[in-house]
Formats: structure tokens, C-alpha cells, sequence
């Protein structure tokens, strides 16, 4: 049996690990000659680390992953702490301790344990078509793949999703702009072992910790699309937006590179009603593209890929597995979408005096509240 997986990303790479698990032959089609990865860096919670060590590839996040022991909040202008808690409680809750990585460093990772050789790069999906026995795929050089089914794990501007869902979508824009890139790890900006987000007028600046002495970063700030902003005015457009803020965040915008900092207008997609038609699945981002608010979007496409290969390790029928696992997945990926879609609007100042409200909960948080709705998250994962 063979799968045609489309994309070489974080759920292409995951999915081609599970499927290998079950003795499927797996060819990955990637449409560039070099992967290089949209954001600096991503939060992979537990569930997403137990999919890794599921998938034979735990040992990734252990040498990747920063030493994130703590999360607080501070406010924006002042820079004092309005709440700041361990994250032991949460660790012992659901048995695996989060890890925020390097975005590059984890696909790079990925393509190495599964061999850089044996992934067809530059192949740039054209069309696809399925029949009763299997799938070909057509790219844009000329060349053909034929193969039983099809994982289209092609990302959030997914070409193969119209075969699936007889339609092509729009992306929808969430209403924010994010700033994200990696520095030195800085005490005076935050402790080295700790996720700290600074919070004030619908904005966020938060560092997380990442391997090799390193704070992952990033900015958000409520805008419209299509500004003219690039690398080239970044620091004066952060020193513009958050010119009032703590001596913290001044010190991180001094610190940041503009040449190795994206800019990402941030959009979702509305949750499908199927992830599978006959023999093509859609996975990943592809499936459910969601706003980065909760942190699931990576751990999303891990789940995925374990949900996948339990299926074909229950159903030796194609279809029937594909089934099982849109089965599967449908409402979780719905949910995690809408979950983010929702702290997204709270955090970025949608309706103020929600968020305002939210701010002067802070400030009582001990801890448990944020604790319990983390670990919710995590437990409804495929693996507890």
C-alpha cells in the first residue's frame, strides 16, 4: 500500500511517520526546493509532545525544547507582574511538560530522521484526481505520482482541499498583525525559564524560552490589512506601537533583528464539514487552519497524523480508515478553530471591555484557572 503525501511540513512529516508505523510506503511531494518555515518558533503543548514520542520522534522535543517552568502576565505600561505561576501542577496533571521549539529547527529535525533523500522537493502540486483503485497527482514540472490514497497535508493555502471539499475557501483575517523571531535569552526582559506575556490595549508581547539559550518572541497588535510595513520600518513600527510600554519591552524591540523577524497578518478558516473524499484526506492546516491564539496549531497536525495511523491499524479498507479518522477528528479540529477564534477576539481587544475585564482577572489569577483550561485542552487529544 502506498500514500502520497503532499507537503513536507510539520503534518506532512508527522502523518508519513504514523503511516510508516503500519507498514504503509509513504512518498512526500514538497512544492519548494527549501523549507523555509512561516514563524520563528511554535508552542508544541503536551498533547502535541506525546504525539511526537508516539510517533518514534520524542527525542526531537527533548533536545529542542526550552525549559518553560513558569508563565506570568505583566502589565503592558508598567512592566509589574500581575500574575505568575509554575507550571507543575500542569506538568504532573497530563504527564508531559510543554515544549516551545524552533520552527526550523523542529521541521529541519523531522526531514533528517526521516531522510532528506527520500523527500521529493520543488514538485508543486498542479491537479489531483481518484478513482475506485488509487490517486495520481500531477505537478507543475511535468512529472506524475500514482499512488492507493492521498494525504494532503499542504497547508493553510491547500491546493488539493477543492478536490475534497468540492469548493475552494476563503481565508478569513482575524484582525491582527504579528511580529515573531528569536533573541538571546535576556534576563532584563523576562526570567529565562519562564513563558512571560505583557498585556495592554488589545496588545500582546510575549517570550517564551527555547533551546540554546534563546527566547522565541513575538508582538501582536489589532490592525487593519495591507499596511505598508515590511523589514525595512519594523523597529519604528514597534517603537510606534507600543512607545508607551515597560523598559522590558523597549529593551526586547532593541534586541530584535528585522532581517530574521516576520510579519504575519493573522487569518483562520471556518471549520469544514468533511476532511476526506474517497481516497484524499486533508490534515494539518490544510484541514483546519486556526489563528496561533491557543498555541494548537502545530499539536492539531500531530494529533492528526496518530488519529491517522490508529485508523489504519484498525481498518485495513482504505476508505473506511480515511472515514474513521475524519470521524475523529471532525469535532476536535472544529473545536480547537473556534476555541482559538474566541481567545483571539478576548485578548486583542475586540469587545475592550471584555478584554479590560480580562486584565483585572489577571491580577487574582492564582494559576488554576488558566491551569484547568490548559489541561482541558490537552487531555481531549487522541493520547489523554
Amino acid at each position: 500500500m502506498k500514500a502520497l503525501i503532499i507537503g513536507a511540513g510539520i503534518g506532512g512529516m508527522s502523518a508519513a511517520a504514523a503511516l510508516k508505523k503500519n507498514g504503509i510506503t509513504c512518498e512526500i511531494y514538497e512544492a519548494v526546493r527549501e523549507i523555509k518555515p512561516v514563524g520563528a518558533a511554535i508552542s508544541v503543548w503536551s498533547n502535541g509532545v506525546k504525539c511526537m514520542t508516539h510517533l518514534g520522534m520524542g527525542h526531537i522535543m527533548d533536545k529542542l525544547g526550552g525549559a518553560m517552568n513558569y508563565m506570568s502576565y505583566q502589565d503592558g505600561f508598567s512592566g509589574t507582574t500581575m500574575t505568575r505561576f509554575s507550571l507543575m501542577p500542569l506538568i504532573d496533571a497530563v504527564g508531559t511538560r510543554p515544549c516551545p521549539v524552533s520552527r526550523a529547527d523542529l521541521q529541519a529535525s523531522m526531514l533528517d530522521w526521516w531522510g532528506r533523500e527520500q523527500i521529493h522537493f520543488d514538485k508543486r502540486v498542479e491537479r489531483v484526481e481518484q478513482t475506485a483503485e488509487g490517486v495520481t497527482a500531477w505537478f507543475t514540472d511535468g512529472s506524475v505520482a500514482e499512488g492507493d490514497f492521498m494525504i494532503a497535508a499542504d497547508g493553510t493555502h491547500s491546493v488539493v482541499r477543492a478536490e475534497v471539499l468540492g469548493h475552494s475557501v476563503e481565508r478569513r483575517y482575524a484582525g491582527y498583525v504579528n511580529w515573531n523571531g528569536l533573541v538571546e535569552i535576556d534576563t532584563a526582559i523576562a526570567p529565562a525559564d519562564q513563558w512571560t506575556t505583557f498585556v495592554a490595549e488589545g496588545k500582546r508581547v510575549s517570550v517564551m524560552p527555547i533551546a540554546d539559550n534563546r527566547f522565541y518572541f513575538f508582538f501582536d497588535v489589532p490592525l487593519p490589512k495591507g499596511l505598508p510595513e515590511d523589514r525595512t520600518t519594523l523597529k519604528a513600527d514597534l517603537h510606534r506601537y507600543f512607545r508607551d510600554w515597560s523598559p522590558q519591552v523597549q529593551t526586547l524591540i532593541e534586541q530584535i533583528n528585522p532581517e530574521t523577524t516576520n510579519r504575519i497578518e493573522i487569518h483562520d478558516i471556518e471549520p469544514f464539514e468533511q476532511l476526506v473524499n474517497g481516497r484524499i484526506a486533508l490534515l494539518g492546516d490544510a484541514g483546519h487552519s486556526t489563528t496561533p491564539d491557543i498555541g494548537q496549531g502545530g499539536c492539531a497536525a500531530m494529533e492528526d497524523a496518530v488519529v491517522l495511523g490508529l485508523s489504519f491499524s484498525q481498518h485495513h479498507d482504505i476508505e473506511t480508515a480515511l472515514l474513521h479518522y475524519q470521524n475523529e477528528r471532525l469535532e476536535r479540529v472544529r473545536d480547537l478553530v473556534l476555541k482559538a477564534r474566541k481567545r483571539c477576539d478576548l485578548t486583542h481587544g475586540k469587545q475592550m471591555e471584555q478584554t479590560l475585564a480580562w486584565y483585572q482577572s489577571l491580577k487574582t489569577e492564582t494559576g488554576l484557572h488558566i491551569i484547568e483550561g490548559l489541561k482541558e485542552t490537552i487531555v481531549a487529544g487522541p493520547l489523554g
